[in-house]
């Protein structure tokens, strides 16, 4: 068991794309025509981009941030008003929008970062109480609590000579999955890079990486940054899926839920936050068929992992594969 261990640590990074990218690509056709799993598809590579950029913050360099629904909501409005109303095209409205979500997280890091611990996390969840609260009353700009409506999927590329079209549950799918599958690269190949080893050298002992010559500030304004535009990337597809764009989809209370994915799948790992997404967006919908009781088993369930696991999903996993070495 060892030897077949070692052996797939030495399979190179590109390999487990392709597999990924193979994976994608069979998932609609194994689910068939159902639409209800198609959406739940979506909505995981959604999550997925969401936890792991809030773990970029919270599970590399130690910051309680309970605002990142904001960053979500600042992609989604900003795509959607650019092409509306500046008539931004759509990837250009797309890029626009991470940017500027990664524009007001480097300013929010910047005065934010000088907290800690509780403080920052009573910050981070004032600043999205505060988006929240403009989304809801700029009815001009918004339409306030009433939404934006019949907001249209991206428009068709061209690839080898193919006019594909985003009309359909199953080319989003794809679309929005290989986005996710660029940030998780972009991610992974971040945090295996020095400066990975920077963040993590704050999150363990900031004063100890202080004396080392590190400038923690600036590493966490990075950090937030960085996070803050996968957000906001993400967003930036989330109205094209729905089709409209309500205030109360990116309300405060929805960074619980991406702070759970995090949390509940391993923060400080890469898989652990995709585990955590794909186990928390799949637990309700699965337990659906059992009522007004799901919420009380999804709840326990939270619980006897944060108790017991809490290391999240992922130490479970390494902890057997370790029993099954020995």
């Amino acid at each position: 068991m060892s030897e077949q261990l070692s052996i797939l640590k030495k399979i190179p990074s590109w390999v487990y794309y392709l597999l990924t990218i193979a994976l994608i690509i069979v998932l609609p056709i194994l689910l068939g025509g159902s639409a209800y799993w198609r959406s739940i598809l979506i909505t995981i590579s959604l999550n997925i981009m969401l936890a792991m950029s809030l773990n970029l913050i919270l599970g590399y360099t130690g910051q309680l941030h309970l605002g990142h629904s904001a960053f979500y909501g600042v992609g989604a409005y900003a795509t959607t008003l650019l092409i509306k109303k500046a008539g931004f095209s759509f990837w250009m409205a797309v890029a626009t929008s991470s940017l500027l979500a990664g524009i007001i997280g480097i300013l929010l890091a910047f005065f934010a970062t000088r907290l800690k611990g509780h403080y920052l996390a009573i910050a981070s969840m004032a600043f999205a109480i505060i988006l929240h609260q403009i989304l809801l009353n700029w009815g001009s700009m918004t339409s306030g609590p009433l939404g934006i409506y019949g907001i249209a999927p991206p428009p068709p590329i061209a690839l080898f000579g193919l006019e594909i079209k985003f009309n359909n549950q199953v080319n989003l799918f794809y679309l929005i999955s290989f986005v996710a599958l660029i940030s998780y690269i972009v991610l992974n190949n971040i945090l295996k890079s020095p400066i990975g080893d920077t963040l993590r050298a704050i999150r363990e002992d900031e004063v100890s990486a202080a004396s080392l010559g590190i400038n923690a500030k600036l590493w966490k304004v990075f950090s937030f940054g960085v996070g803050a535009m996968i957000a906001g990337l993400a967003g930036s597809f989330y109205p094209s899926f729905v089709g409209t764009l309500v205030p109360d989809a990116f309300a405060v209370i929805e960074s619980f839920s991406y702070l759970a994915m995090v949390v509940v799948g391993g923060m400080g790992t890469m898989i652990g936050p995709i585990i955590g997404a794909v186990v928390l967006t799949l637990l309700p919908e699965l337990l659906r068929s059992i009522g007004d009781a799901r919420l009380l088993v999804y709840g326990l369930s939270l619980t006897l992992v944060v108790l017991f696991m809490p290391g999240g999903i992922l130490q479970a996993i390494q902890l057997i594969k370790t029993k099954l070495i020995k």
